[in-house]
């Protein structure tokens, strides 16, 4: 008899820095620090839609907290605000899937820094992302 519960890899734990819609949600993951940061979760019965999947929400909460706080931890804590965030959704996941962020790509302009990255189950991709982030640090005119 194989065990097939649910499994979170070693070495995640409750993400190192959370907010109330995260703590509502819950699940939020992390492993590592500064380059080596991981962001990921083990999908629950609170992160389902109506038809017994991910909801689509959920998704793009992981993808947006997931590639903002790799940033952060990549930049020496330089903090970013999402500007815009556009998502390809390429497949489903359900209760008990681990799903893990990405990250691909990023690029640097000035006060932007514009990323790519995959939310992944496994080798299956659940859905990609583009990202655009304004530095929150820098005031606008």
């Amino acid at each position: 008899m194989t065990d097939s519960a649910p499994s979170i890899p070693e070495g995640f734990g409750p993400i190192f820095r959370s907010s109330p819609v995260l703590d509502a949600l819950g699940g939020f993951m992390s492993r590592g620090t500064d380059a080596s940061l991981e962001i990921g979760m083990l999908v629950g019965a609170n992160h389902l839609n109506a038809r017994g999947a991910l909801h689509g929400g959920v998704t793009a909460t992981l993808l947006d907290v997931g590639i903002g706080y790799m940033l952060v931890a990549r930049s020496g804590g330089r903090r970013r605000v999402t500007a815009r965030l556009t998502l390809d959704y390429r497949s489903s996941a359900k209760i008990g899937e681990w799903l893990q962020v990405h990250l691909d790509d990023v690029r640097e302009d000035g006060r932007k820094t514009h990323a790519t990255a995959r939310l992944m189950s496994a080798e299956r991709v659940v859905a990609q992302a583009e990202v655009l982030f304004i530095d929150a640090s820098v005031p606008h005119t």
